[in-house]
Formats: C-alpha cells, sequence, structure tokens
C-alpha cells in the first residue's frame, strides 16, 4: 500500500514537471513571436530612416522602446505599430526625440555622403534600410548598426571623424560574426 502512493506521488510529481515544462517552452515561443514581430512592424515604419535608431526590449508582455529619431511622429509610430501585436500588453516607450538644429542637419547630410559615398563602404547603401545608423545629437555622432568587419568599422569612425564641424564620434558600430 505505502510503495503504491509513492508510486502515485511520483507520477503527479513528473505530470506537474512536464506541465511547467511545457508552459514555460510555449512562453519562450510566444516571446520569440513577438520579438520577430516587433522587429519587422519597426523596419516597416514609413519614416524610419538612416538618421534614426530604434532598439527594443521583449520582457514577457511588455516592450521597452529605445533609441533616437528625427521626427516627432516617429516615436508615436513607433509605439503604435508595436502596442497592436497580439500578446503586447504594454508597451515602455522611451525613444528620445532629437532637438531640431540646422547645424545637426547639415552634418547628417555631410556624414551620410562621407560613409556612403566612398567607395570601400558603398555596400552598405544598398537596400532599403542602412546598417549604419547615423545619430547627431547637438554636434555629436553616434555611429549604431552592424558592419561585416572590424575594417568597415573602424572606416566608418575615421570617415566620420573626418566631416568638420562635428564636436566627437562614439563608434557602437558591431561585427557580424561570419557565418
Amino acid at each position: 500500500m505505502k510503495s503504491k502512493s509513492v508510486f502515485v506521488i511520483v507520477i503527479v510529481l513528473l505530470l506537474l514537471t512536464a506541465a511547467a515544462l511545457a508552459q514555460d517552452r510555449d512562453q519562450a515561443r510566444s516571446q520569440e513571436r513577438i520579438t520577430r514581430e516587433v522587429r519587422h512592424e519597426l523596419l516597416m515604419l514609413p519614416y524610419f530612416g538612416v538618421f534614426d535608431s530604434i532598439a527594443y526590449k521583449v520582457d514577457g508582455s511588455t516592450v521597452t522602446l529605445l533609441g533616437q529619431v528625427v521626427r516627432p511622429s516617429l516615436k508615436s509610430d513607433a509605439e503604435n505599430a508595436v502596442k497592436h501585436i497580439e500578446g503586447v500588453e504594454k508597451v515602455d516607450n522611451q525613444i528620445e526625440i532629437l532637438p531640431p538644429s540646422p547645424m545637426d542637419d547639415g552634418l547628417r547630410i555631410r556624414l551620410y555622403r562621407a560613409i556612403y559615398d566612398y567607395a570601400p563602404l558603398e555596400k552598405y547603401s544598398l537596400g532599403v534600410q542602412k546598417p549604419i545608423r547615423i545619430i547627431v545629437k547637438n554636434g555629436r555622432v553616434t555611429l549604431e548598426g552592424v558592419v561585416d568587419n572590424e575594417a568597415d568599422k573602424n572606416l566608418a569612425n575615421v570617415r566620420a571623424n573626418s566631416v568638420p564641424g562635428i564636436f566627437s564620434v562614439t563608434n557602437n558600430l558591431q561585427v557580424v560574426p561570419s557565418k
């Protein structure tokens, strides 16, 4: 009789463990799906350009939006696009709107030409979404995004530093590991 009780308890514990593992797996799949959909929705924003940088974090059903944008409407567009995704219950929009500045606008154009019109970096100008993001705030430049190798990362940094009128350049470019 005693061994029968122990057997039943072990079976119940195994079933509970299996149910908990299945629930964790379902939550992980749901979070992966939300992450994919958030990425897709953000990339599809019509005014998301090379001078904007939007990042995100997915924590369960909460999505946190980060980054900097030139157009104020892009901040609200990003939030609206993400909050309608199935499974998203809360959006924490921490996107910074860059201050309007004719000086910064001029720097953006000169930086774009210095980086994307330079022959060794021209390959990054192909496609709709440019992989090197140029963020300019009060004469300070931040390069965000991805490049193929360390040489391209350093070259983009040198080209950005060669533009007159810049106070500083922060190079946050990431090198994509080759497959």
